[in-house]
């Protein structure tokens, strides 16, 4: 009894199911029948017509929602390709530009140095000079000594005094055919023979790689009783040096002191010349002797 109760209960059960999707099937298709009839004629009769606006007018408004949503999906899909493209070009002209701007600005840096280079030149336009451009330097923030692409061939030899924008940058210490090595007045191994600019009193300069960190080299040795020499004072090379030729400008003097003998002063100069990114300098190829004794 048991299973034969379960087993028409299961067959209840299928038949319940299989006239529900009859039904579903019949809607469907009334469904579709009453579309295509709203679609092909205006002229419906009434119970028809009803029908038609009860049951289709909702599927047709469910469709129109879906092709306006699909619509807006492929409308916002094709704005966001543009925009993608036009982001891109913008991305491109934004590069370009950029590239532009730096070449601008590495330009007028070195308009800049050669026209400081030039104003150097016409300074000291009493010396016949030739242009090098550095090549290498030794390792460190300073150029204390670095070499050039000028050598023997265009007539550079040792000791020959170089300058570079603002002043005195140093010496030739060798040279080869397409070389030479120059050391510069701030290198830790730099002595030369400096003078007060206003009294002409003699000192020496000596380099300091530590010091030049807060952008400063020492002087020594000044006689100034009349205390004439001050901050600001220009010190440039003197008279009484065996290499360095006359008059050529080191820096400024920052601090000056008296020296524990009562009789000479010392301190600090600020250089005039920049020796943190030198590109290019000139060198004056009259040495000392030969144009003291052309004079």
């Amino acid at each position: 009894m048991g299973s034969f109760d379960k087993g028409k209960k299961m067959k209840k059960k299928l038949d319940f199911n299989d006239r529900g999707r009859h039904l579903v099937v019949i809607m469907i298709i009334i469904c579709i029948v009453l579309m295509l009839a709203a679609l092909t004629t205006n002229r419906v009769s009434g119970p028809l017509r009803s029908a038609a606006g009860q049951i289709v007018t909702p599927f047709q408004n469910g469709i129109n929602e879906i092709g306006k949503w699909l619509t807006e999906q492929f409308s916002g899909f094709q704005d966001v390709k543009k925009l993608s493209a036009e982001n891109k070009e913008l991305r491109a002209q934004i590069d370009e530009l950029t590239q532009k701007n730096n070449e601008l600005v590495q330009n007028q840096s070195e308009l800049t140095r050669l026209e400081e280079l030039y104003q150097i030149d016409k300074k000291y336009s009493d010396y016949n000079k030739v242009a090098a451009e550095v090549i290498s330097k030794d390792p460190g923030n300073w150029y204390s000594t670095f070499v050039v692409n000028r050598g023997t061939k265009d007539g550079i030899a040792v000791d020959m005094n170089v300058l570079g924008q603002g002043g005195l940058i140093g010496i030739v210490t060798e040279v080869g055919e397409n070389w030479a090595q120059i050391r510069s007045i701030i290198d830790d191994e730099s002595n030369v023979s400096a003078m007060a600019a206003n009294t002409s009193e003699p000192c020496v300069v000596t380099g300091d790689l530590l010091m030049m960190d807060n952008g400063k080299i020492t002087f020594k040795g000044l006689r100034d009783s009349d205390n004439q020499v001050t901050e600001g004072t220009s010190i440039v090379t003197s008279n009484i040096s065996d290499k360095y030729l006359t008059g050529l400008l080191i820096g400024y003097i920052s601090e000056i002191s008296l020296d524990s003998n009562n009789l000479t002063k010392s301190g600090t100069i600020i250089p005039a010349a920049s020796f943190r990114n030198l590109r290019e300098v000139l060198i004056i190829t009259d040495l000392k002797e030969t144009k003291e004794n052309a004079d």
